[in-house]
């Protein structure tokens, strides 16, 4: 069994930039927690991770159902372990006009992309106190900055997801605790597929996605740097460096542009 110290709990580490985020860490050899829904995928990443000597332990949880948050939580302490690092990293967004859209499909993201963020980082925070000692990576996204249409409850948690990450920071700012938010723009992962954003225009110009691994590498430096954020992606630093500077309603519109389906259709339910 590898040392106590240096666990690194990532949730949703099974695809996308979670599991480039976990590359990451086992091979500067950190131990791991893996998070996610399928322990037959957790089991095949588990055996990857392995090769670089460290210890793996995986938990599968569905963080969209809160008693399951609490049991990950739980089920921590159970084992002994402890985590000197927490990412933040499931999440998903649900597609379509806020009037059309199904409203249980909305209340899962908040629960997953807002409480599950929220649940977790109140529990082992508590012990990176008590050591004064740890690191805390939450994945926002340009989505944060600004209006959402077509993606209203998405963009709304992950502006939460920032403030809240910053209104942490300054709380910890007399402590060797940091806690940094990773802002992705539009990036090669399952989400698009996920949240039945196929038809956008964003997704149907592939040219326009970002590489996840750059996009963790990207949140990794800057989680290891102790910095407060970082936005992913030349392009992607541009347009919030914009938003800082256009009125809501003219954001609002250009992501309207940007989000609504190629072909004018609402996407499939």
């Amino acid at each position: 069994m590898a040392n106590i110290k240096n666990y690194a709990l990532i949730t949703g580490a099974t695809e996308g930039i979670g599991y480039e985020l976990a590359k990451l860490f086992a091979q500067d050899k950190y131990n791991l927690i893996i998070v996610s829904r399928h322990q037959a995928d957790l089991e095949q990443k588990a055996a990857e991770f392995s090769k670089h000597g460290i210890d793996v332990i995986t938990i599968a949880k569905d963080l969209f159902k809160r008693e399951q948050t609490y049991e990950l939580c739980k089920e921590v302490e159970k084992r002994g372990l402890q985590v000197d690092i927490l990412v933040n990293n499931a999440g998903q967004g649900a597609y379509g006009l806020f009037k059309d859209n199904d409203i249980q499909r909305e209340l899962d993201i908040i629960e997953l992309n807002i409480a599950a963020t929220t649940i977790l980082t109140k529990h082992f925070l508590q012990g990176m106190v008590k050591r004064n000692s740890g690191k805390i990576l939450n994945l926002a996204s340009i989505a944060s900055t600004t209006p959402g249409p077509w993606q209203a409850v998405y963009h709304g948690t992950k502006s939460f997801v920032l403030t809240f990450s910053e209104g942490l920071r300054s709380e910890l700012k007399d402590t060797e605790i940091s806690v940094t938010a990773l802002l992705p723009g539009a990036t090669d992962t399952d989400f698009f597929n996920k949240a039945k954003m196929n038809a956008s225009k964003i997704v149907q110009d592939e040219d326009s996605l970002a590489d996840p691994a750059q996009v963790a590498k990207d949140g990794y430096k800057a989680l290891m740097d102790g910095d407060d954020k970082v936005v992913s992606g030349f392009k992607n630093k541009m347009m919030v460096g914009m938003s800082h500077i256009t009125p809501d309603p003219a954001l609002a519109e250009q992501m309207k542009n940007m989000q609504e389906p190629a072909d004018g259709q609402q996407s499939e339910k």
